[in-house]
């Protein structure tokens, strides 16, 4: 048994501290995506404890998405979850490539139709005005992670037809080719079940939850222009969002 294995007395509860070390391991590439872990015996063996106290600290990972388990072959490294911060206004891929990941769109949806009353009302405009869809799946390291539907004035959809939307943000695009400075967002998240369509585009099952964002995008002068729908595979991707309490110094 090594130093790190060794469990300090201490008043943290054993399982907690299992549950620290192990976290520990996969956090600094000991065990890796979807590598077996050592079964519930061998981890009471390595850090002298029970199989009762191991399946406790085990278990609350599996509820933390840190790990994940195969009936009758063991338990694996849940592969780390992509994430973008709230509080940054950005592309999915201008985010994802700042940490190194590999990003690929594949456009499924290009057209105009008239603007539904929930789209015009976010873009500002008369219902039933032709706007542009864009329909794209994200596929984030060779896997699909989001379907993004876009919402555009039909001036803008236009233009982005003879752009490279495969392997260009919307947003870069706007900026550094159109001249269109962003400005802010808002953003409302919640949950949906993959219906027929969603489960195929993402390849999940029918019914898995997945992560609903729907996006309204303002340029530098406050006009709204671009109104999406982002789906997320929830084991895949997570926002991030560091808040800090505001409000007058108690005296």
């Amino acid at each position: 048994m090594s130093a790190f294995d060794v469990i300090a007395p201490s008043p943290v509860p054993l399982y907690v501290q299992i549950k620290d070390r192990l976290r520990e391991r996969i956090l600094d590439g000991t065990y890796g995506d979807h590598q077996r872990l050592p079964s519930e015996s061998e981890l009471g063996a390595l850090f002298g404890v029970s199989r009762i106290t191991v399946r406790q600290a085990l278990s609350d990972l599996q509820r933390e998405g840190v790990i994940f388990k195969i009936a009758g072959k063991g338990t694996f490294v849940a592969r780390k979850k992509a994430q973008q911060e709230l509080t940054r206004l950005e592309g999915f891929a201008e985010a994802m490539a700042r940490q190194g990941h590999e990003i690929h769109n594949r456009v499924i949806g290009h057209r105009s139709l008239a603007a539904t009353p929930e789209v015009a009302e976010r873009l500002a405009v008369a219902p039933a005005t032709s706007v542009t869809e864009i329909r794209r799946i994200r596929h984030l390291d060779g896997e699909p992670v989001s379907l993004e539907i876009t919402y555009l004035p039909e001036e803008l959809g236009e233009r982005l037809r003879h752009e490279d939307l495969a392997r260009r943000d919307i947003f870069l695009i706007f900026e550094n080719d159109f001249g269109i400075p962003l400005g802010h967002a808002d953003l409302q998240i919640g949950a949906v079940l993959a219906d027929a369509a969603l489960a195929e585009a993402l390849q999940v099952p029918q019914g898995s939850a997945l992560l609903r964002i729907e996006r309204l995008t303002y340029d530098a002068q406050g006009r709204p222009f671009d109104f999406e729908y982002l789906y997320f595979r929830s084991e895949t991707f997570q926002y991030h969002l560091r808040i800090s309490r505001g409000g007058p110094a108690a005296s």
